[in-house]
This record gives structure tokens, sequence and C-alpha cells, in this order.
């Protein structure tokens, strides 16, 4: 499941205590708006109190992000913080284990109550944390590995977001698109909105053969600038048109970068070409990211950054280099 149509990531801002009320209250209506029934809305919002009111207490310059869930069915929690980390995590997840004099519910509780939790703590990146609340399809299965990450959000004053993306798994492949529309607000959100309908149907087919199906399906829009990745356990395809930036990545570093041809899908769009990248280890990441986000992260990717799951390598990325003044969406996928 990717977000849907008009449904951007919630960001909360945790500059205030009353942030850990509003945190738990959007978590509640986002967990229903992804249709998680019974008491899952109400769990939702238990975890994302918990992960706020961490942050509030221990930490500085922290966010909770809400939206459907990456990866799978129900919504992701995420929290992201510049905290000095935690000292000893294992001890951080005993019942009764407090620093700050109170109950200490806390990571013990979000453990029990999500239906996968990942975290990684230190004094690089402080805090990152995500709770995946899974709907009844999944609730009695082992939870996915976390190999998908994403979010997506609009411009600051801007309700909705002319970027988008989606993933598509078929078989061990999966297939994913990042768009950008041109400008921000409605009409750009219209327009990826459409492309991802187009999309989903098709990701099966060749990249280049979405691409041009992508391209017809947004004329009389404004366009966007667009990209296709398909990832192997060995390689990637990529097909791109547009400002969307592609890197490979593993825990020994960057390793390509590419970006788009110049033109606009939907408008004056080149013929696709697509470009095939070896992926270095079993621990490879493939990146797709907007021009929201600061493309100059990868000249100083620390090591620490590049061994983080692909949910909390998004969700630092976003955090720390997001253009505030530009919708931003940047997607990650597993090997």
């Amino acid at each position: 499941m990717t977000p849907a149509p008009g449904m951007p990531t919630v960001h909360i801002p945790m500059d205030h205590y009353s942030a850990v009320y509003v945190a738990a209250n959007q978590a509640r209506e986002v967990a229903r708006a992804c249709g998680l029934p019974g008491a899952l809305p109400d769990r939702a919002a238990v975890l994302a109190s918990e992960l706020a009111s961490n942050i509030h207490k221990h930490a500085r310059n922290g966010a909770v992000y809400l939206q459907p869930a990456a990866a799978g069915n129900g919504m992701d929690i995420l929290a992201v913080d510049q905290g000095p980390g935690i000292a000893d995590l294992d001890l951080s997840f005993t019942d009764g284990y407090t620093t700050t004099n109170t109950l200490g519910a806390g990571l013990g509780a979000v453990r029990r109550i999500a239906t996968h939790f990942t975290i990684r703590s230190g004094s690089a990146y402080g805090t990152l944390a995500h709770a995946w609340v899974a709907g009844p399809r999944l609730d009695l299965q082992p939870p996915p590995p976390t190999t998908v990450g994403a979010l997506c959000l609009p411009a600051s004053g801007q309700e909705q977001c002319g970027d988008n993306y989606a993933v598509v798994r078929h078989g061990k492949v999966r297939t994913g698109l990042v768009l950008d529309g041109l400008g921000h607000g409605p009409e750009a959100a219209t327009a990826v909105q459409r492309a991802v309908r187009t999309f989903r149907p098709l990701a099966d087919h060749g990249l280049a053969d979405i691409m041009t199906a992508i391209h017809r399906a947004l004329r009389h829009t404004r366009g966007a600038a667009a990209a296709v990745v398909r990832t192997h356990s060995e390689r990637v395809e990529y097909c791109g048109t547009g400002n969307v930036r592609v890197f490979t990545l593993s825990p020994q570093g960057v390793h390509r970068q590419l970006i788009g041809q110049p033109g606009i899908v939907g408008y004056n769009m080149p013929t696709p070409r697509v470009h095939t990248l070896p992926l270095h280890s079993r621990d490879s990441v493939v990146l797709v990211h907007t021009d929201g986000i600061d493309h100059q992260w990868a000249r100083d990717a620390s090591a620490a950054y590049l061994r983080l799951p692909p949910p909390l390598m998004v969700a630092s990325l976003v955090h720390h280099h997001r253009r505030r003044r530009d919708d931003a969406t940047a997607l990650a996928i597993g090997s």
C-alpha cells in the first residue's frame, strides 16, 4: 500500500509539549483514514504519543511523521530527533526503567503494541524509530523485513503535495515510482495522482513502456518529473525524466548517482532510456528523491547513516535535508 491520493505524510514538529497530544490525535485520524479497524486507531495514538513524549523529554529538533504504510497495509509512525542518543537500548525496553522519574513504560510498551518496531540510536544521528501498525490481514503473520521506506511532504504552507510515489511488488522484484509535479498545490497534486493511478496496473511492464504511458496520461496537466526504478537481487533498472535523482548505496558508500533526462513528462519527454546499475552487496539500497531534498547530503553520508534500514534512512534524510519551500519525497528500497 502506498499513500492514498491526496494524503501526504503528516509532519508534527516537537516544539512544545502540546505536540505530544497533537501527535496522538493525528495518528488516530491517519489510522482511520487508512482503514484500520477496531482498536487499532487507538493503538496508533498510543504509539505516537509515547514516541513524541520521548522526544520532548530527552531530545531536541525532533518530529513525528505519520502516513499510510510504505511497504504494506496499515500505517507508519516515524520519530526523529537530534538528541544524544540512548546509551543502552536494551535497558530502555525494560518496564519501569526511566531517567525522568516517570512510569518508565515507553519503549517497552511501543515494542509490544506495534506490529513491528525498529529503532536506532547514536550520537551521530540521535534516535530514529519506526513503528508499523498493520491491519488484520497481517496481524497474525510475522512482520515483513523493513526493506521499503518513504516520506512525501508538501511545501510549507501547502495542504496538498505536488510530489507522490508508489511501490508495487511482483515476486521478489519491486518497482517504484517517484514524481515531482510542476509547481505546488492542487494542480501539481492532480497530475501526480493521475500518474500513480496509471502506474499501478502497469508496474510489471518494461520501464520505458511505463514512462510512455505516464507521459500520455499527463497530457493536459501541468506535467511532472518522474523516475521509475526496479530492484533485482544484484542490479537495479532506472528510467527517468526531469530532476528526480536516484542513488545506489551500501554500507561501503554512495556508489552511483543519476538524474533524469531533461524534459517534462506530459509535455516534452524525450525517448525513455533505461539504465542498469549494479548493486554492490546484500545490504544495498536504492534511494530516489525529488529536488525538495538537497542532494548534497551524499557528499558527507556517514557510515552510520548508510547502515540504516530504509524507513529510518528516509526519515533521517527528509528531516535533516528537506527544503521546506518545496514539496519533498524520498523512497528507499533495500535489496
